[in-house]
């Protein structure tokens, strides 16, 4: 699975529920809320984090198109190579720390505070440890240039760790808002900045600028929601499940990144900065939909999974809800990305980036197998099954890896090819694997897949019909309207009544407080 994931025999079995406020109690004193009316904050919460993720979804894909424009492939490559490192070490930056605290059924204002130290020294120490690894990095790319620019992007982690606990208390309280709010700011100043040093010449440092502005802008922000300031240390503040828990997330993590990395770090060894800017750009654009999707869901599930951990039948229902809506959403666009691959790569990219077309497609598969498997992370973590995403992780790598360097000599199109043929056929094995121990079932699992399985399936036969007349609109971007709205057309069309969907739907705005006719 390519999120965080772990099994049941001989696992770590950290069960924590609920959210709580850290209130200006005893600094011993647990504090509880119970879940009062978790459905409706649930509904309204992934409604927020929805449309949050909507509108960072149009801000990156904007200034991907700009800077595509802006920059060049090589320095794509330059920033990917430092990147595919310091991605490693974004994965350790909070020890999953921030995780445990949400998960966890009460905290004290002292565990919190030691816990923001403790973000914050790991954070230092990955910093270090980043300047350490810089030369080595030029050397084994043979590229001189990736020195500073190692040494730059290695500081975020101590921006992360400045606001994780303060972004932690704001999941807990699912103040979505808040989260939705900070995020996007911090966002837009990062995009400003990333654009306006590209086209003052800065070439790659505009990306280094784009991805170190937005962690620094968003600390102001965190902390002035939560309206928290730490205390000093406690050296007996009873952190220590927490921080087993973060270090089971943690080590999962940092498996799941070398499996969904070595493939890039394989391509800029061995074909070039250019040939890996290709491939890094592609994967980006064709995995932001469902990565944001992921991360919106899940932002919201993960709180609402932990608090009915205890009540299986009740989880059960909570997930394949979930699931189902996740499904809904996601396997129409990554179908999309496979019908219409060069259309997709001549609008957002241009097309000086039409060679990248293959490529896109070759990748449409991993990130279908993505959709079906994420959700269970959510899952498992949160009903305190760490060790089992971590197992499937270390299950999964090897075989990844051998993937990647069988295709690695036919170029980024055999390393794609490769990457999905793996993923399309661990997704069997890894779903039996997840749900083993719950109360779902493959049965449960093929019902919340039916209705977008189907619909789309529909919707696919009813666009190939009309491709013939929709391949002679031009330009390409009008091309691209025409036939994804075809296709989402008919999608909905089938999925809302053919399916018989209309009802669930009505339902999830009725929780959230909206009429429907």
């Amino acid at each position: 699975m390519r999120d965080k994931c772990g099994p049941h025999t001989a696992e770590i079995e950290l069960t924590y529920t609920g959210a709580v406020e850290i209130a200006d109690r005893d600094e011993t004193e647990p504090i509880e809320v119970a879940p009062k009316d978790l459905k409706r904050q649930t509904a309204r919460g992934a409604v927020v984090a929805t449309a949050a993720q909507a509108g960072t979804f149009l801000l990156r894909t904007g200034s991907l198109m700009i800077l595509a424009r802006l920059l060049l492939k090589e320095d794509f490559g330059l920033v990917n190579m430092v990147t595919a490192f310091t991605g490693l070490l974004a994965l350790v930056r909070d020890a999953g720390l921030s995780m445990a605290m949400v998960q966890r059924v009460s905290i004290t204002r002292a565990q919190t505070s030691t816990l923001f130290w403790l973000n914050l020294t790991v954070g230092g120490v990955l910093a270090l440890l980043a300047v350490a690894m810089a030369p080595v990095l030029a050397v084994f790319y043979g590229e001189p240039r990736l020195f500073w620019v190692t040494v730059a992007l290695g500081t975020i982690p101590i921006f992360h760790g400045a606001a994780g606990q303060h972004r932690a208390m704001l999941q807990r309280n699912m103040r979505f808002a808040m989260l939705a709010t900070i995020d996007i700011v911090s966002l837009v100043f990062s995009i400003a900045a990333g654009i306006g040093m590209a086209m003052a010449g800065y070439g790659y440092w505009a990306l280094v600028a784009m991805t170190m502005t937005q962690p620094v802008m968003s600390i102001p922000g965190a902390w002035l929601a939560t309206g928290w300031i730490p205390g000093m240390p406690q050296r007996r503040a009873g952190i220590r499940s927490m921080v087993v828990y973060g270090g089971a997330v943690t080590l999962n993590n940092l498996i799941a990144y070398l499996a969904y990395n070595v493939d890039k770090a394989l391509i800029g060894r061995f074909w070039g900065a250019e040939a890996l800017g290709i491939y890094g750009r592609v994967y980006q654009l064709i995995n932001l939909p469902t990565e944001n999707m992921n991360s919106t869901i899940g932002l919201v599930a993960f709180p609402a999974f932990s608090r009915v951990q205890n009540d299986p039948a009740r989880l059960r229902n909570y997930f394949l809800r979930g699931y189902s809506l996740f499904l809904a959403l996601v396997v129409p666009i990554a179908i999309a990305c496979a019908l219409f691959s060069e259309d997709i790569v001549l609008v957002f990219l241009g097309p000086k980036w039409r060679e990248a077309a293959t490529v896109f497609r070759l990748l449409t598969p991993t990130i279908l197998a993505f959709a079906f498997t994420n959700p269970f992370a959510w899952l498992m973590l949160a009903s305190g099954r760490a060790s089992r995403c971590l197992r499937i992780g270390m299950a999964m790598t090897p075989v990844l890896v051998l993937s990647y360097a069988l295709g690695l000599p036919h170029g980024p199109q055999g390393v794609a090819l490769g990457f999905s043929v793996t993923m399309v056929l661990a997704v069997v094995p890894v779903l039996m694997w997840a749900k083993y121990g719950t109360a779902i079932t493959m049965r449960d699992i093929l019902g919340a897949a039916r209705p977008a399985s189907i619909s789309i399936a529909i919707a696919v036969v009813a666009t190939l019909a009309l491709r013939p007349m929709v391949d002679r609109v031009e330009p390409a971007f009008v091309r691209l309207v025409t036939e994804s709205t075809g296709l989402f057309a008919v999608y909905l069309f089938t999925l809302l009544f053919v399916m018989k969907q209309k009802s669930v739907y009505v339902e999830l705005l009725r929780n959230i407080g909206l009429r429907v006719a």
